[in-house]
């Protein structure tokens, strides 16, 4: 089953509460793109415990662009998000992070950069839930889709049937097609999504996507 995820990169909690409201009734999950100034350039909205007000049903799973995440990953167990997804280089205690993630019951993600081979992550992928392929650079949004991506995906697809895949960056109509072919089924959407006139169709064209894929 295809899951669309829009993600948020929100400037502060206001701004996330904001989309938050324009996406909840259309999509069961969203990523909220967390980002520190020095694993990626950018810098976003960061602070777990605005979360305690955050008004939504909507499950969140937040993608932590920070470096040393185990600096900051109980903050992040505590704030009542579904999903925590790091970044195999953002750090050396991923085996310590995962684990502590699905000791509190929590979904886990391992991320990898577009330079990142899967060999780096074999060891772990039967320990978590997803793997999350950027397919762009990560820090900023309204990327051009990295067209490589597309045979990482093949590859994890072809050596993992059950793993959940998804992809980050660049996702667009047509881009979709590309990655469901390939083997995602998660697809996080930003720019195709906020930047539209009308968010419930051009979700709904997302979701229905696979049946023309």
């Amino acid at each position: 089953m295809i899951q669309i995820i829009p993600t948020i990169i929100a400037k502060d909690f206001q701004e996330l509460q904001d989309k938050i409201n324009k996406v909840e009734l259309h999509a069961e999950w969203a990523q909220l793109d967390v980002m520190d100034g020095k694993f990626v350039n950018n810098t976003t909205w960061q602070n777990p415990v605005d979360l305690k007000n955050l008004e939504t049903n909507l499950n969140l799973e937040a993608h932590l662009m920070v470096k040393n995440p185990e600096e900051v990953i109980d903050q992040w167990i505590e704030s009542g998000v579904k999903r925590i997804i790091i970044h195999y280089e953002s750090t050396k205690k991923i085996t310590e992070i995962i684990d502590k993630i699905k000791k509190a019951g929590l979904e886990v993600g391992l991320a990898i950069n577009p330079e990142t081979s899967l060999e780096k992550i074999v060891d772990f992928i039967e320990k978590i839930d997803l793997v999350l392929i950027m397919t762009v650079n990560p820090g900023f949004g309204g990327q051009d889709f990295l067209n490589e991506s597309v045979d990482k995906i093949k590859q994890l697809r072809g050596e993992y049937k059950d793993v959940n895949i998804e992809v980050d960056g660049g996702i667009n109509l047509k881009t979709a097609s590309k990655v469901i072919q390939a083997g995602a089924n998660f697809l996080a959407v930003g720019t195709a999504i906020f930047k539209s006139d009308n968010i419930k169709e051009v979700i709904n064209k997302f979701k229905n996507i696979n049946i023309w894929a």
